[in-house]
């Protein structure tokens, strides 16, 4: 996502403060690395809020699975020269913007595990979308699934998508 296209704030982690991208994937590899021995699991998930010029809030969960976790989320808005005129352009905007920052993350962890001494056993494979079986989205679900797979990771939709429904949802 270039500068030009939006405007871009920091991820915030409540521990850490504000990180660029680059910092978030060291925050989350040294996090991983503070405990080795445990298995993690990293999802990223996104929401907007409703209105002609929404905010996009994107959120990376990272769980130490058993134990607690780690998230950062970032509030994403275009110019005022884009807007988003219904549901479905949202939705579908929430999943790409879901998908890009996946696949950053899951590259820059690869690169600095590969270079590190490390043996860490982590997954990044689900993006969590903010739709379910019930209410205005339930039509868009084939589509978002095939969305999420194309980009090379699995699906989670409500009521297992917490990273967006929740995380996300409450920094909108």
């Amino acid at each position: 996502m270039s500068d030009n296209d939006t405007t871009i704030t920091d991820f915030f982690n409540p521990h850490l403060g504000a990180l660029d991208f680059k910092a978030v994937v060291r925050a989350v590899f040294d996090y991983m690395n503070d405990d080795p021995g445990k298995f993690y699991d990293i999802v990223v998930g996104c929401d907007s809020t409703s209105e002609e010029r929404p905010a996009f809030p994107v959120a990376i969960v990272v769980l130490r699975v058993g134990h607690g976790g780690r998230f950062f989320f970032k509030k994403i808005r275009y110019p005022e020269t884009r807007k988003f005129y219904n549901l479905h352009q949202r939705i579908l905007q929430e999943i790409l913007i879901s998908c890009e920052f996946a696949l950053s993350l899951r590259d820059g962890l690869k690169t600095m595990v590969d270079n590190s001494q490390s043996k860490l056993k982590y997954q990044c494979r689900y993006i969590h979308a903010d739709i379910g079986e019930k209410g205005k989205t339930r039509d868009m679900i084939k589509e978002v699934i095939s969305l999420i797979k194309s980009n090379g990771f699995e699906a989670k939709i409500k009521p297992d998508s917490f990273a967006a429904s929740i995380v996300a949802d409450r920094f909108a």
